[in-house]
């Protein structure tokens, strides 16, 4: 496994051309996995990306009693006949929020549940209380205890209920529906996320007999099931946020690159704020196909990107875009609306050249700067790969540290990039 001593080498400067495919998407494979805790026969899940996240959700499962099996590169058995424990540890926890998403299926599945409030990125608090307040409304039981969410449902087990977010949260809509599918009787989940990512979930968890109808809209309805069955393949959607790392990367190196394997329906506001930027991006094979091609176009800067749940801008790829920003003619303002520490980037990215203005939670970006390599250091994911945007289209070399988060999300990131032209390499520490 990386370590943070790894650091990515970018001689930058290369037009980027050539063929690129797009990987299982990490934000829909950790939830899908999660599910496996609900049914104690084998599910396979295929186009599974090999993440360093994805291995940290396999290990928590193993240690909760799911067998693990590579079948294929990308083809994953998991079978958990028995739940073997209860307890989500703070070891594995701390590192990837997303395991939070065992506690609703713990709860669906043996009635109790005791995780640690989780970390990840610090890009903000992001706090539970959204998961907590959705499976009170199923009858669970919750205490904060030396940092553990220890939560138990009544001696009546789990019951359907009314759930209303506050504001809209993408693993709290999915923890609520995986510990709604096993409840006894009816549950509606309003204010729900809409992401391509939550709709995965909700198509897995039919296949395995989950009866939930609404997804895609901001209002769930489920029907409680005894038991959920096993399934013998399921494919996991495309990531939507690689597939959009890699059309900036053609567009912000002047190349031309084909995206495959994508789902441009899930990329609409992605697409048309690269258009609307003078990026030229087509779409064909029914969407699945994307071709950026900047080789003849002159970035100009919008007014105004601005994040929100989806289908609007999506946050993870608001570093990506403020790199791309940069580059064009022009200013543009960048508001962040989910997360209130997310433009830790900035100051790695004016190492390189930038001029960006940051004001709570906008960041005015004055375009037209032509990036100088150097060294830098990854603050989280996505920041990451603004930095690695950043140092493609800079001159000289840039030097990136801490790219232990880059693994956690853009499988074979070095492999891909060499394969269109680039001069990357990662040295290890």
């Amino acid at each position: 496994m990386p370590i943070a001593l790894d650091q990515l080498y970018i001689e930058g400067g290369n037009a980027l051309n050539g063929v690129v495919q797009i990987s299982g998407a990490k934000n829909a494979a950790l939830p899908i996995l999660a599910a496996a805790l609900l049914t104690k026969d084998a599910i396979v899940l295929r186009n599974v990306p090999r993440l360093k996240d994805v291995y940290t959700m396999i290990d928590l499962l193993s240690k909760l009693g799911t067998k693990a099996r590579w079948i294929t590169e990308h083809e994953l058995e998991l079978h958990t006949p028995s739940i073997k424990g209860h307890k989500a540890a703070y070891e594995l926890v701390k590192t990837m929020r997303a395991s939070i998403l065992v506690l609703g299926p713990l709860l669906g599945r043996s009635g109790q549940a005791s995780v640690s409030l989780p970390g990840g990125c610090a890009i903000g608090a992001r706090p539970v209380d959204q998961h907590l307040q959705a499976v009170k409304q199923l009858g669970v039981k919750v205490e904060l205890l030396d940092g553990y969410i220890n939560a138990k449902a009544g001696a009546k087990g789990l019951t359907g209920g009314k759930i209303k977010f506050n504001v809209v949260t993408v693993t709290g809509t999915e923890n609520a529906i995986m510990a709604a599918v096993l409840a006894k009787g009816d549950t509606v989940i309003e204010n729900a996320a809409c992401e391509p990512e939550v709709i995965d979930l909700v198509r897995f968890l039919k296949e395995l007999g989950a009866k939930i109808t609404g997804e895609g809209s901001s209002t769930l309805h489920i029907t409680g099931v005894k038991a959920l069955h096993g399934v013998d393949h399921y494919d996991i959607m495309p990531d939507r946020i690689e597939a959009g790392t890699y059309l900036i990367a053609g567009a912000i190196t002047g190349g031309k690159v084909q995206i495959e394997h994508a789902r441009a329906s899930d990329m609409t506001s992605v697409i048309e704020h690269l258009q609307d930027m003078g990026v030229s991006v087509a779409a064909s094979s029914g969407g699945s196909v994307l071709i950026v091609d900047a080789t003849n176009n002159k970035l100009h800067s919008v007014p105004l990107i601005s994040t929100a749940p989806y289908p609007a801008f999506p946050t993870d790829m608001q570093a990506q875009f403020m790199s791309l920003a940069c580059k064009a003619k022009g200013d543009t303002m960048i508001t962040e609306n989910i997360f209130e520490n997310r433009f830790m980037h900035v100051a790695e990215l004016q190492r390189m050249g930038a001029n960006i203005t940051v004001k709570g939670n906008q960041a005015l970006v004055h375009g037209n700067i032509n990036f100088k390599g150097t060294h830098v250091m990854a603050t989280d994911l996505r920041a990451s790969a603004s930095l690695v945007l950043a140092g493609l289209a800079a001159e000289g070399a840039t030097y990136i540290d801490r790219i232990y988060h880059l693994d956690r999300g853009y499988e074979n990131l070095t492999t891909k990039l060499q394969a269109l032209g680039a001069s990357v390499r990662r040295i290890t520490g």
